[in-house]
């Protein structure tokens, strides 16, 4: 399959690989060229823009870090919108909320349109263990999206992001309710591994693991870009205070280290 691939970030670089790797044929756009540079040495084209990275490609997909970065690769100048080809599906795999999905599906018109977010971090991108949330009519492309992972189908347009929203912000906010935890054994006395040991069976047992996760790699600025998305849809007290955590740590320059790192500034605070 002829696929383009725009955004080479942390998680779209090996997954732009894995394309590779299940030899379709690749065309990549970043913002920053160098991030291209391993793609092209095992035998991905480079567009220079958007529109050119679109213009052959049956599949096009986007995996980028925030709805303005979406609305400006498909829509800005030389944009995504300008190249698609009548018969091309485009794919978006950021995690931007259903409310962008939607309005960008709304304007794309008659062309064929996929969200599929994903749940999973670099390590299970590179690996291609990801889940991948798909709303829309996904069989043209089920099986490129197989190769990150495991695909389940969610429903109509819209619904794979809406699912996103649901599921990751459980996550992030769960890594923000062990922070605190945590901390109130620290000022009870008890030191912060023989909190997570007790815990680690418990109800929070998973959020402990990924706590303890020295190689997963997922950015405090872009959890807290994702828990905001949700605040969005509804009045949630306990997320807006996890949004804070987040924020607060991303603010106090700490927004490019994993999530895990979050820990630390509440325990400080």
């Amino acid at each position: 399959m002829n696929t383009a691939f725009l955004g080479l970030g942390r998680m779209g670089l090996p997954m732009a690989g894995r394309v590779l790797d299940a030899g379709h044929d690749l065309t990549v756009w970043n913002r920053s060229p160098e991030r291209t540079k391993d793609l092209v040495a095992q035998g991905a084209r480079v567009a220079r823009t958007p529109a050119a990275a679109a213009r052959d490609a049956e599949v096009v997909i986007t995996m980028l870090a925030d709805p303005e970065a979406l609305e400006a690769v498909v829509f800005g100048p030389d944009g995504v919108a300008a190249g698609l080809r009548s018969d091309a599906v485009l794919v978006d795999m950021s995690t931007v909320g259903p409310e962008a999905v939607l309005s960008l599906h709304d304007r794309l018109g008659d062309t064929e349109f996929v969200d599929a977010p994903v749940m999973g971090s670099v390590g299970p991108a590179r690996n291609g263990t990801l889940t991948v949330l798909a709303g829309g009519a996904v069989e043209r492309v089920e099986t490129l999206l197989g190769t990150f992972g495991t695909v389940v189908r969610c429903g109509a347009v819209g619904s794979g992001a809406a699912r996103k929203v649901v599921l990751i912000t459980a996550a992030l906010a769960g890594m923000t309710l062990l922070g605190e935890v945590v901390a109130l054994g620290e000022a009870l006395g008890i030191d912060r591994d023989t909190v997570l040991d007790g815990l680690a069976t418990g109800p929070l047992g998973g959020v402990v693991a990924r706590a303890r996760n020295a190689d997963s790699d997922f950015a405090i600025d872009l959890a807290a870009k994702d828990v905001g998305l949700a605040l969005t849809s509804a009045d949630l007290p306990q997320l807006t205070a996890a949004h804070a955590w987040l924020t607060a740590a991303a603010d106090a320059g700490d927004g490019q280290l994993d999530l895990r790192n979050v820990l630390a500034h509440i325990q400080t605070d």
